[in-house]
């Protein structure tokens, strides 16, 4: 056995060159990609582009399949759209190699649970991610909570108050174990200030300042965590919710 030490996770090293980066995987094509892209976890959203028609701009690829990286036209400009997978590690790697292809400034949307008693569709724009998860250690010095970067969340709230759109700023807990979400660590989470439970804002938001781009992210509930019982997934048949929330998160980041 190695000697007893403090844990891995906790050995940050703030040398900026890794043995294999981004760029070694990353294969840029000739055409140039878009400056603003949306990485978007409603998978309504992502097919409804694919069967519109939106075009390929290029794929990211991992062990389980590729995720396409659509053009979507915003009044003449085109911004890159995708999925950027489920979990920190596989959603920052995403991440890393969007920027690697030559995207710069990012807006993030998608679900959560609700950790306040809400209604399932609340909007909850975080101003702080608790690091409840692996990947942003290897990114930033150890702490408990991350921001995302304050040009990004002036942007999409100044997007959501200019459409009058409800949305409560708060604190989201980020965790790579969902089902060790026990309920001594959730009240202690609501007591810090978390209003949701994700599994990916903190690696994104530690990503996007050790890069130096732009990123917030948008949330809204699909279930609620804060009663006696877990309430289930209940964010059915609201495609076109959906959709509207990721068209704030489009013009969200064309104002970056």
């Amino acid at each position: 056995m190695p000697d007893a030490g403090q844990p891995p996770i906790l050995e940050f090293d703030p040398n900026p060159n890794a043995v294999f980066e981004p760029h070694h995987v990353v294969v840029r094509g000739e055409e140039p990609v878009p400056e603003r892209a949306v990485l978007c976890f409603f998978s309504q959203v992502m097919d409804r582009l694919r069967d519109g028609g939106a075009p390929v701009l290029f794929e990211l690829e991992a062990a389980h399949g590729v995720h396409p990286v659509f053009g979507f036209e915003a009044d003449g400009e085109r911004i890159a759209v995708f999925h950027p997978g489920v979990g920190a590690a596989l959603a920052g790697g995403f991440f890393e190699e969007s920027i690697a292809h030559g995207c710069e400034r990012f807006m993030a949307v998608g679900t959560a649970g609700g950790l306040a008693p809400r209604a399932i569709g609340h909007v909850i724009v975080p101003t702080f991610a608790m690091r409840d998860e692996g990947t942003s250690y290897h990114y930033q010095p150890p702490g408990r909570a991350i921001e995302p970067t304050p040009d990004a969340l002036e942007a999409l709230i100044a997007t959501l108050e200019r459409h009058d759109i409800p949305f409560e700023t708060g604190g989201t807990w980020t965790t790579d174990g969902f089902y060790r979400e026990t309920r001594a660590k959730l009240d202690r989470r609501v007591a810090e200030g978390c209003l949701a439970v994700e599994m990916e804002a903190s690696a994104l938001f530690a990503i996007a300042r050790f890069r130096r781009v732009p990123i917030a992210q948008l949330l809204t509930t699909s279930d609620d965590l804060s009663g006696e019982e877990w309430s289930g997934m209940r964010l059915h048949d609201r495609d076109d919710f959906r959709w509207s929330l990721f068209l704030l998160a489009v013009e969200a980041v064309r104002a970056l």
